[in-house]
C-alpha cells in the first residue's frame, strides 16, 4: 500500500522495487549482515523528501538515507527494512559565493564532483575521507580523513544545514556567516547523527583557496613509538602540515607485494605540506631537521604532481593491499589524545600479533586517529572471533585513555555497544533528543544506540 502511495506522490521513475536495486541498498562496505529494504526511492528535491516522510510517518515505515554506500559501520543498512532513500539525483549546486568562500549543495553531490566544479575558480573543499563519498554521507558520519590534522572534521566546515524533520517541518540550522553566537549550536547536533534526527536537503560549506605549492615527503622509523613521537613533535611545533599519515611495516610490505611499489619496508610516515611556495619550503626543511633529530631514515621529498599522486594512491589503496581471495576482514577506527598515540599504536600492533592473523595499522596520526585491519578465513572456526576481539579490545582501550571508539567512521551498527562506556549518562540526553525529534522512531532505527 505505502509503495503505491510513493509512486503516486513521486512518480514511478523515482520508486524502485527491483531485486537487484534492493540488494545494492542492503549493505555498505562494512562486514555487517545485509538487509534488503522494501523499496528504494530516488528523490530530486526537498519536496520529494517531504512527500516520502509524510507517507512514512502515516504508516510508521522506517526511512534509511543512502549516499553511495561507502560507510564502514553499517549506518546505511536498513536493518528494519522499509524505505531506502538514495540521493544520487540530488546533485545540484544550489548557491556558490566565491567572494564569501561558501557553497550550498544538495546532499548527493560527491566530494570529487564538488572539487571539480570549484577547481576553475581556484577553490577547494578540503575534507578527504579517502573515498569519493557524498557530501550528505560525510555530514551524517562527521567524516574527516587525511586532511583532518589541518582542517578538522565535517563539523568544522558546515555553516548551515537545511533539514526536513519527521513531522514535515523544514529548518535551517545556521546561516552563511562564518561564525555566530546566536542560540544553540543546532548544526553540530545533526552532524554525525547518521540520519536518525532528520533528512538533509541542503548543505552550506566553507571553501578554501587551492594552495600555491604542494610538497610531499616520506620517511621511516625503527619503531611505531618513534613514529608517534615524531607526529607529536610536529604538532607541538605548530607546523600547519596538510597530511601526516602513519603506515606500519606490515602494511608497507603488503603495499609493495600487491602493487609493485618499492617503499622501504619499515614503519613509515607520509607527509604533505601545502601553502605559499616559500613558506612551504621552509616548513619542509624544518620538519626534515626535526625528524632526523628524532631518528628518521629514508627521507624523500617530491614536488612532482605525478610522483605525489603515486604516493597517495599507494596510501589510498592500502586496505586493498591486504585483500586475499577467500579471506574476510574486520577493521577498527579509534582516536585518542596525541600524547596517548604511541601507547595505543603499540597496543594495536600487539593485539594483531597475538591473534596470529595478518593485519596492519595505519592512520591520520597528526590528530590521533588511526585504523587497524585484520584478515581472517571465514571457513576456519574461531578466526572471525579472534579478529573481532582486536576491535573490541582497541575500542575499550581508546575510551579508557580519554579517546573515542570511532574517530571518523561513525557508530552505525558496529559501535553501538561502546556508547554507554564512552558517553555514560549523556546517552540519556541523546535518547531524549531522538525521542523529541523522531517520536515515531522511523528515522534510521537501530543505529547509534
Amino acid at each position: 500500500m505505502f509503495i503505491q502511495q510513493l509512486i503516486n506522490k513521486l512518480g514511478s521513475d523515482k520508486v524502485n522495487v527491483e531485486d537487484s536495486v534492493l540488494i545494492r541498498h542492503s549493505h555498505d562496505e562494512s562486514p555487517h549482515e545485509s538487509v534488503k529494504p522494501d523499496v528504494v526511492v530516488f528523490p530530486e528535491n526537498r519536496q520529494d523528501i517531504e512527500g516520502i516522510l509524510e507517507i512514512a510517518r502515516s504508516h510508521e515505515i522506517p526511512v534509511t538515507p543512502y549516499g553511495i554506500g561507502s560507510g564502514l559501520e553499517g549506518a546505511s543498512i536498513p536493518i528494519h527494512k522499509g524505505i531506502s532513500v538514495n540521493f544520487k539525483n540530488m546533485k545540484q549546486i544550489i548557491d556558490f559565493s566565491p567572494e564569501d568562500l561558501t557553497v550550498t549543495v544538495q546532499p548527493g553531490v560527491t566530494r570529487v564532483e564538488l572539487n571539480q566544479y570549484l577547481q576553475e575558480y581556484g577553490l577547494m573543499f578540503p575534507i578527504d575521507p579517502n573515498t569519493d563519498a557524498s557530501i550528505g554521507g560525510m555530514v551524517a558520519t562527521n567524516a574527516s580523513g587525511t586532511t583532518g590534522v589541518r582542517y578538522g572534521a565535517m563539523k568544522d566546515q558546515i555553516l548551515d544545514l537545511e533539514v526536513v524533520l519527521v513531522d514535515g517541518t523544514v529548518i535551517h540550522t545556521g546561516t552563511k556567516a562564518r561564525k555566530s553566537s546566536s542560540g544553540y549550536l543546532v548544526t553540530n547536533l545533526f552532524v554525525g547523527s547518521e540520519g536518525t534526527l532528520g533528512v538533509f536537503t541542503e548543505v552550506t560549506l566553507k571553501l578554501y583557496g587551492i594552495p600555491e605549492e604542494t610538497i610531499m615527503a616520506r620517511c621511516t622509523f625503527d619503531t611505531l613509538e618513534m613514529c608517534a613521537k615524531a607526529a607529536q613533535a610536529i604538532s607541538l611545533k605548530g607546523i600547519p602540515i596538510l597530511r601526516l599519515e602513519l603506515i606500519d611495516q606490515e602494511s608497507i610490505e603488503e603495499i609493495n607485494r600487491q602493487n609493485g611499489y618499492h617503499f622501504p619496508e619499515k614503519h613509515s610516515l607520509f607527509l604533505e605540506f601545502a601553502g605559499n611556495k616559500q613558506i612551504v619550503k621552509q616548513e619542509v626543511e624544518h620538519v626534515n631537521h626535526l625528524l632526523h633529530e628524532l631518528g628518521c631514515e629514508n627521507w624523500s621529498v617530491s614536488n612532482d604532481p605525478r610522483e605525489q599522486q603515486e604516493l597517495w594512491r599507494a596510501r589510498k589503496e592500502l586496505s586493498l593491499g591486504f585483500v586475499q581471495e577467500g579471506m574476510d576482514e574486520v577493521g577498527a577506527d579509534v582516536c585518542v589524545p596525541v600524547s596517548k598515540l604511541s601507547e595505543l599504536l603499540i597496543y594495536a600492533r600487539k593485539l594483531i600479533q597475538d591473534t596470529g592473523l595478518r593485519g596492519g595499522v595505519w592512520g591520520h596520526v597528526g590528530d590521533g586517529n588511526f585504523h587497524t585491519l585484520v584478515l581472517f578465513d571465514p571457513n576456519v572456526e574461531g578466526e572471525r572471533e579472534l579478529a573481532e576481539s582486536t576491535n573490541e579490545a582497541l575500542a575499550k582501550k581508546a575510551i579508557e585513555v580519554g579517546g573515542t571508539c570511532t574517530g571518523e567512521h561513525g557508530v552505525g551498527i558496529g559501535k553501538i555497544k561502546y556508547q554507554e562506556i564512552e558517553h555514560g549518562p549523556a546517552i540519556k540526553v541523546m535518547k531524549g533528543i531522538k525521542q523529541l525529534l523522531d517520536p515515531y522512531g522511523i528515522l534510521n532505527p537501530g543505529k547509534l544506540f
